[in-house]
């Protein structure tokens, strides 16, 4: 796998499951590339179709080849809920430098909750292979 950097554009996410009774959901994403981890801000009382828009670089550099999301709900007086995770092979996006906005699963316990919505672009190290 080339050298370079992964761009991560964070859109939203649609159809979240719901954890929270009485109020929306406030959700946020931590984004894990092997041991590069961003986290989003959270989309307060954003409920189930939260909006980010936002970006992220990670610096790729070996054959890991998965990007990593998990959605999770703050909570105030007890542990942040996990929404769930998405998992992005990245082979597409190397190969094609570019990857237009994409809507990818959002599963917990081998349950749908849900999609994520993301951009993705690939800048070689040295702009090119």
């Amino acid at each position: 796998m080339p050298r370079g950097t992964l761009e991560v554009i964070l859109i939203g996410a649609k159809a979240l499951r719901d954890t929270d009774f009485f109020k929306k959901m406030d959700p946020y994403v931590i984004l894990t590339y092997r041991s590069q981890e961003h986290k989003s801000s959270v989309a307060k009382n954003a409920g189930s179709n939260p909006r980010w828009n936002e970006s992220f670089l990670f610096t790729v550099c070996d054959n890991v080849s998965e990007l990593n999301l998990r959605l999770m709900d703050e909570d105030t007086f007890t542990k942040d809920d996990l929404l769930g995770e998405a998992k992005i092979h990245l082979g597409a996006v190397i190969a094609e430098r570019s990857i237009p906005e994409s809507a990818y699963n959002v599963v917990k316990n081998e349950n749908y909750c849900g999609e994520v919505r993301v951009a993705l672009t690939f800048h070689p190290e040295g702009g090119q292979y």
